[in-house]
């Protein structure tokens, strides 16, 4: 493509009057994702999650042992070597195997949390602050309640009632991550409800579900995929501490916080045990830190154009 053609499509997404729809999101689109990459620090989480998107989808085909069976007798907490590059733990098992497999438990509950939780949040939030009285009013009370609680006692008490096992922590986990969506949901729109663009859409007798849904919930998703993002490290935190206290994840499932609890008997002398699990936390929660503080810069309307 000749640089006259790429100039002139740069032109056209740049447009300041764009004659479609189409055009005027692919120009808002072009112009965060030129933002977003002059943020190294957010490309750098970009790549972190790619990997481990990568590794997940392709666990079975890297790992080198299984995550599940191991040598008992002869390759019981062996340290690093070129054979097992992160060791093996109390059963023989390789460590790198099982960090493997379990980035997919790891982006198994950080979906289906996100999946549960945002919507959730994003559905008080607008409701309450459109609605406005006596609605928003036990909505927010509801929203306080649970705020005043930590996130990982609360989670703790849910999983206590439902008994452990991911399943039951992903639940715990997402009834206890809405508070915060749904806080972010009603500011906005306490900002957009008494907009001459609502008050038009309200004029032409469009009914409150109609708003909130078509003209409201599409003007909070920006800042609540920024704050999902955010909070994805928290919540695979939130998740290995429930594995580590032993309700999430249950043995022999490769999850990492179950990884660190059976290797904490082991921590001063054959420390890669839970090292490497641990690493792996640290490495995709800076990830996605990274990420969403990338987003935030690219997505914030208020931001001038780098």
């Amino acid at each position: 493509m000749s640089a006259d053609a790429i100039q002139s499509r740069l032109d056209w997404l740049l447009s300041e009057r764009p004659a479609s729809r189409m055009q005027a999101k692919l120009g808002r689109a072009y112009v965060a994702w030129r933002r977003f990459s002059a943020n190294r620090l957010a490309f750098l989480g970009l790549l972190i999650i790619i990997a481990l998107l990568v590794v997940a989808a392709i666990a079975g085909v890297l790992a080198p042992y299984s995550p599940t069976f191991g040598d008992l007798k002869g390759s019981r907490l062996l340290a690093p070597s070129a054979e097992h590059w992160f060791g093996t733990d109390d059963l023989g098992r390789d460590i790198l195997s099982r960090i493997l497999y379990g980035s997919r438990w790891t982006l198994y509950v950080v979906i289906l949390v996100a999946i549960i939780a945002a919507p959730i949040g994003l559905l008080v939030g607008t409701v309450a602050g459109y609605a406005g009285g006596w609605t928003d009013a036990i909505l927010m009370r509801i929203t306080d309640i649970f705020l005043a609680f930590p996130k990982l006692i609360l989670a703790l008490a849910f999983v206590a009632a439902l008994g452990p096992g991911i399943e039951n922590a992903v639940l715990a986990i997402a009834i206890t991550s809405w508070p915060p969506y749904a806080r972010i949901a009603r500011a906005e729109t306490l900002t957009v409800r008494n907009s001459d663009y609502i008050k038009a859409v309200q004029l032409m007798g469009a009914s409150p579900f109609r708003i909130v849904l078509r003209h409201i919930m599409p003007l909070c998703i920006s800042s609540l995929i920024i704050r999902v993002t955010l909070d994805m490290a928290g919540i695979i935190l939130t998740a290995a501490g429930l594995g580590f206290l032993g309700l999430g994840a249950q043995p022999p499932l490769p999850e990492w916080g179950t990884m660190i609890a059976s290797g904490r008997r082991f921590v001063l002398d054959q420390w890669w045990v839970a090292g490497a699990p641990g690493f792996a936390i640290l490495i995709v929660s800076l990830g996605f830190n990274l990420l969403g503080d990338g987003l935030r810069d690219a997505l914030d309307p208020r931001s001038g154009d780098q």
